[in-house]
């Protein structure tokens, strides 16, 4: 395969197994595509797919997930704690091999065009996709969420990149962008109290003049009666894993609350990882390149 892209389109169901399994269906029926991972959560009532492929099989089969998305998900009894405007909530195309961002842009706009075309669901395009600076930020895009969007879309700076000024119905509006890779990470907490996580969050987000490279929110897993700060980490370079884990340990003890584990979403590359191993041991005078042994296979 001399181009390789990735896809990971979050769906607003995380609750009915009948419905995810037919996204898995779908998602494994598209000539040229795999279907690495995918991962459901109750609470945050979501749905977290990884695909990869070549350009044109990633493009179909983004279109047909959401094609599917569209006559399960009902955005108007969906309700959950993650934050979502669509049936299909968001669909961002990853640069890995023999292709480039600039390339997935172009997959995410022909995409974007064929969803409305197709299934009259309207999209914003985000992050390297983004026509203007004020809608490359996620959040910035899916403020107001499903039930405020038909009054967000009346104000002109909001008018959809595909599409008309007005939410399908049931599907809603989605969010379709070309990024670089990122790490979905939550931590929970041994506590209930909501307001702490929120707390913690607004602490360490970059948004907020914490940790660069961190976005994140404070929610409540009702199942487990717990509060979790739940995470995207955007360049686990700058901003690993493990700087994440501390601070949010340092803020919790704060508030005499503490850590009872972690949560990862999705794929993680081995390095993001083996950072971790690398600070947790103290290993001294450690060479990623020569002493994992995967890299010498």
């Amino acid at each position: 395969m001399a181009k390789i892209v990735e896809c990971i389109p979050n769906f607003s169901e995380g609750r009915d197994a009948e419905s995810i399994g037919e996204l898995v269906s779908v998602a494994k029926s598209v000539p040229g595509v795999s279907l690495l991972d995918f991962s459901s959560d109750v609470n945050h009532n979501r749905s977290v797919f990884t695909l990869i492929g070549d350009p044109a099989g990633i493009a179909e089969a983004a279109y047909q997930l959401c094609k599917k998305a569209s006559e399960l998900i009902d955005m108007t009894k969906q309700k959950g704690e993650h934050p979502r405007m669509g049936a299909t909530d968001v669909i961002p195309f990853v640069p890995i091999k023999g292709v480039s961002i600039e390339e997935c842009v172009e997959i995410s706009k022909q995409v974007a065009r064929r969803i409305w075309e197709g299934l009259k669901i309207p999209s914003f395009l985000y992050e390297y996709s983004a026509a203007a600076p004020g809608r490359r930020n996620l959040a910035d895009v899916r403020k107001g969420e499903f039930e405020g969007m038909p009054e967000k879309l009346k104000l002109k700076q909001w008018a959809p990149d595909f599409g008309e000024s007005i939410i399908h119905p049931t599907a809603g509006i989605t969010a379709i962008g070309a990024r670089p890779p990122l790490i979905a990470f939550n931590i929970n907490l041994d506590t209930p109290d909501i307001e702490i996580a929120k707390a913690i969050a607004k602490k360490i987000r970059g948004s907020s003049g914490g940790l660069k490279y961190c976005k994140a929110i404070g929610i409540k897993l009702e199942n487990r009666n717990i509060a979790q700060v739940s995470m995207n980490l955007v360049n686990s370079e700058k901003t690993p894993i493990y700087e994440v884990f501390e601070a949010v340990k340092h803020e919790a003890a704060a508030f005499g609350v503490s850590v009872t584990g972690s949560e990862l979403i999705g794929l993680a590359s081995s390095k993001a990882l083996i950072d971790c191993a690398e600070f947790y041991l103290k290993i001294e005078d450690f060479d990623y390149n020569k002493q994992v042994l995967e890299n010498h296979l």
